[in-house]
């Protein structure tokens, strides 16, 4: 990971640069999509994530135009459906994304979650497809194992940049982060405060006070000091989101990150849903 500036970090994969801390909008309204995506942009933020099965495009869109900042300041990521695999399906979604997305191009699209139900190599050469078509300048996966993620990169015509899963300090993801880290893809981490349970944990609490920081910035800290990890972090507070994005002016000593990892527990995984889910390393 190169530092750019004090306040700004970029993780390189595969010929992108990915910036490490990214806007997330899962479950988020319209309205507050709209209203925290100009916000965040606003404060410096450089990355936004979103999805098709969000809902919430359109509202990002009309908060990439509402900030004034220049499209291609700005690294944004959208997610292409499982319903959507069939080839045609595809192609079609992707352009209604970037229709709402009011863009016409999007920097990072992925594949949301594994569906057996389309093969593979048919996914795959969509996202090529969509790629040299200018769609989208970066493509990658979300949700795969180890296996999975092998056999995309093995598909592919052009390298993936990202494999998009959740992490936390809860979850040891050391088996993919090492595969993906072994073909040159970044690790982009959902969920970093493990639907809250971070802000009851005593030792991070107790790292937190000695660094005088939040235990957001420290779980988020511990995610962007490591290798190759593009931490998404999400809140409809504007505070949170400026005290979120300040964690580049502070780093934890190798016992503080030993110690962050060390919380990971066997069954610490909170996002599988059945149905998507495939077979965890």
């Amino acid at each position: 990971m190169t530092q750019t500036s004090p306040s700004y970090q970029n993780v390189s994969a595969n010929g992108a640069s990915i910036p490490a801390l990214g806007f997330g909008t899962f479950r988020m309204s319209g309205p507050d999509t709209r209203r925290m995506v100009k916000h965040v942009l606003d404060l410096g933020y450089r990355h936004i994530d979103t999805a098709q099965i969000y809902g919430n495009e359109a509202e990002v869109g009309e908060g990439l135009a509402a900030s004034g900042v220049a499209r291609g300041e700005i690294f944004l990521t959208t997610k292409v459906w499982v319903e959507n695999y069939p080839h045609d399906a595809f192609i079609a979604s992707v352009d209604e994304s970037l229709k709402k997305l009011k863009t016409d191009y999007v920097d990072l699209l992925l594949l949301h979650w594994p569906n057996q139900a389309v093969p593979l190599a048919e996914q795959i050469d969509a996202l090529n497809e969509v790629r040299q078509a200018g769609k989208a300048r970066n493509i990658g996966v979300s949700n795969f194992n180890t296996a999975l993620m092998a056999e995309a990169i093995r598909l592919s015509d052009t390298p993936l940049v990202t494999n998009q899963i959740e992490y936390h300090p809860y979850l040891n993801q050391t088996k993919v982060i090492e595969a993906a880290c072994e073909a040159g893809l970044s690790v982009t981490a959902y969920y970093g405060m493990a639907d809250g349970k971070v802000f009851e944990d005593e030792v991070l609490k107790d790292i937190a006070a000695r660094h005088n920081r939040s235990v957001a910035q420290v779980v988020l800290r511990w995610l962007v000091q490591q290798d190759g990890i593009v931490a998404l972090s999400k809140t409809v507070s504007e505070k949170r989101a400026a005290e979120n994005f300040a964690i580049f002016d502070f780093s934890l000593s190798a016992d503080d990150m030993a110690v962050i990892s060390a919380r990971a527990v066997s069954d610490g995984r909170l996002v599988s849903p059945e149905g998507l889910a495939p077979d965890w390393d």
